[in-house]
Formats: structure tokens, C-alpha cells, sequence
């Protein structure tokens, strides 16, 4: 029997919808009930954390975990109704545009006063932030891209020839060095992490995990092409402006020039990316297929939502002095000094 050896191991649970999910990949349980799928917390962490898991199985795995479980029929029951739950949450707690043009629109307004996580980082952010912030982003970064290459096979046309341009420069262009999945590890570099795929799984809290969640849950669904595609507006058109800051921040602290690249590559590449994404994207997959605009619209507005839920756990965490990890990051013993930021 084949088993997977590479990859990070099984995460450990935080509830019993977790517990016995990682429990049937090792082979040593049966299944959550779907009872339990529907008493665990939409957003809490025992749900998120089992979505999470049943979703890795499309990506790159569990170490002692056999590679024919992504297509369990059992795990697939198990993993459906934890979606329905979690999509049915996100389309009753998202507030949405009335058009495509109006959510875009929304998108590419920067308030004059701007109190986000980049902003914080950039003006008063300390080392050990930095750090935490890019352990819990580095569930996504270390996979850039992924979920949004399942909508390719979905996309004809204008939409999938650009969707496709934007994800070859994600992908480096044809550069393993330039791939940004590895740019980011090099950032973990400078930044004393552990940048081993899924090392941060255990500490990243139930927002991180669930706005990983959405790009799988969006991403993996024919029928969720729609939201796909603006989650991925919404994430090109808004990166430019936060990676500018992030660098800043980087600059600041002193992280190191693999760590200030990585923001600086987004601040250049997805200025680009926003055009096309708006244009070519969106346009293209509208032009084709009109009835999908509710779903674009969707897909920007639940992507701010659950961003601005995890921007409100990571700042509140911050502000009053405490970690926003499950469990705390190794010490580091780099000194840095930190550079005055100038407005």
C-alpha cells in the first residue's frame, strides 16, 4: 500500500471534526458524523481545521497518509458538508455590491486614513509581528497560485488566455528561482522561520485557515468559477497598494533584501496583473457568460470579509501586546535594527 512520506505531517486536532478526519487519513478512526458537522462552529477552528485537511489532499498531502484518500468517497461525504456549511455562512454574512462594477470599484479605492494589518505593520509593526504574520500567511504563499489554477480548465477564451499569462508570472515565468512560492520561502529565510511546506499549520489561527479555505472551496467547484475569479481581482487588484506598505515595513525592521523583494516583485507584477485581471478576466468571462456576475460579485466581497475578519483577530492580538498563533514561534536571535519610517 502506498503511502505519502513527503509533506508535513497530519496537523493536530482542534475538536472532534478534525480529530477523527485526521484520525481516517492515518487509518486509525472512522469518520465525523454528520451530526458533528453541523454542531462544530462555522468559522471556528475544529471546522476549519477539518476542511483544511480534507482541501490538502488536492495539494501535496500528509506524510503516512495513502495519495488514493483524495478521492475517499467517505472523506469526499464528510468534506461536502463541511462546504455546504461554510458556503452557506459565507453567502449569508457577506455583504455585497450591487454590480460587478461597483465591487470593483470599491476594490480600487484607498481610504486617505488606513488602519488594515499593512498599515499597522509599516507604521508601528515590531519583529516578532512580521514574523507571525508571515507564518500564518505562509499557508497560501507557500502554494501561490495553486487554487487558482483549478479554475483554468473551466475558463475559454480571453479569460483563460489571461488568467493563465497572470499565473505563468506567478510561477516565475518558467524560473524555479522566481517562483513565487519560493520568493516567499526566502522571505521566511530572512525572517528565522521554518520554511518547510505547512510547517505553520498548528499555529495559524481559524481565520487564516479559512481565507486558505475559500480559494480551495472556490476553486475546486465548476460551479464557483465565477467567485474564483473575483477572489482573484480581488486579491491583484488590492495587492499592489498592502505589498507596497509590507515592504516598507520590511525596510523598517531591517528584515533582509529577500524579505523586502518579495513585496517588491507584487508591488510591480500585480500593478499588471490588475489590469489584466480586470479587463481580460473579468471581462472576458462576462462576455461569455453573463449570468456569472453575481458570482464575481460574490467572490470580491467574501474575499474582503473574511480578510477583514482576519485582520481584526491579527490587530486585536497585537494591540494588546499578545501572540495571534495557536502556539509560539522559536526565538530568534538576529538583532535588527529597526529604521525610523518616514511619511
Amino acid at each position: 500500500m502506498e503511502y505519502d512520506h513527503e509533506g508535513p505531517q497530519v496537523p493536530t486536532a482542534r475538536g472532534p471534526l478534525s480529530e477523527a478526519v485526521g484520525a481516517h487519513l492515518l487509518g486509525t478512526g472512522p469518520l465525523p458524523s454528520p451530526e458533528a458537522v453541523a454542531a462544530a462552529p462555522v468559522y471556528g477552528d475544529d471546522l476549519q481545521l477539518a476542511l483544511y485537511q480534507c482541501y490538502e489532499l488536492h495539494y501535496r498531502g500528509f506524510a503516512g497518509v495513502r495519495p488514493d484518500l483524495e478521492w475517499d468517497p467517505g472523506l469526499l461525504g464528510v468534506r461536502a458538508g463541511l462546504e455546504r456549511r461554510f458556503l452557506s455562512a459565507l453567502r449569508a454574512d457577506t455583504p455585497v455590491h450591487g454590480s460587478v462594477a461597483d465591487a470593483v470599484g470599491a476594490l480600487l479605492v484607498e481610504p486617505v486614513h488606513g488602519e488594515g494589518v499593512s498599515h499597522f505593520l509599516r507604521d508601528e509593526g515590531e519583529w516578532w509581528q512580521l514574523r507571525e504574520y508571515a507564518a500564518q500567511r505562509s499557508l497560501y504563499h507557500l502554494k501561490e497560485a495553486d487554487p487558482h489554477a483549478w479554475v483554468l480548465p473551466r475558463l475559454w477564451g480571453r479569460a483563460k488566455a489571461a488568467m493563465a499569462a497572470v499565473e505563468f508570472d506567478e510561477y516565475g515565468g518558467g524560473r524555479a528561482d522566481r517562483v513565487h512560492a519560493r520568493l516567499f520561502a526566502d522571505l521566511m529565510t530572512d525572517l528565522d522561520l521554518d520554511t518547510a511546506y505547512g510547517a505553520h499549520l498548528d499555529a495559524a489561527s481559524a481565520e487564516c485557515l479559512a481565507t486558505v479555505n475559500m480559494m480551495s472551496l472556490f476553486g475546486l467547484h465548476r460551479s464557483l468559477r465565477g467567485a474564483l475569479v473575483g477572489h482573484f481581482a480581488a486579491v491583484e487588484i488590492t495587492s499592489s497598494p498592502g505589498s507596497r506598505r509590507l515592504a516598507e515595513a520590511m525596510r523598517r525592521t531591517g528584515a533582509g533584501p529577500a524579505a523586502e523583494h518579495f513585496y517588491d516583485e507584487h508591488v510591480e507584477a500585480d500593478a499588471v496583473h490588475e489590469q489584466i485581471v480586470r479587463h481580460e478576466v473579468i471581462d472576458g468571462l462576462l462576455e461569455q457568460e453573463p449570468h456569472l456576475a453575481a458570482d464575481v460579485v460574490f467572490g470580491i466581497d467574501a474575499t474582503g470579509y473574511l480578510e477583514e475578519r482576519l485582520g481584526t483577530r491579527l490587530l486585536a492580538d497585537w494591540r494588546a501586546g499578545r501572540s495571534s498563533l495557536r502556539t509560539p514561534l522559536p526565538a530568534t536571535h538576529r538583532v535588527r535594527e529597526e529604521i525610523p519610517h518616514i511619511s
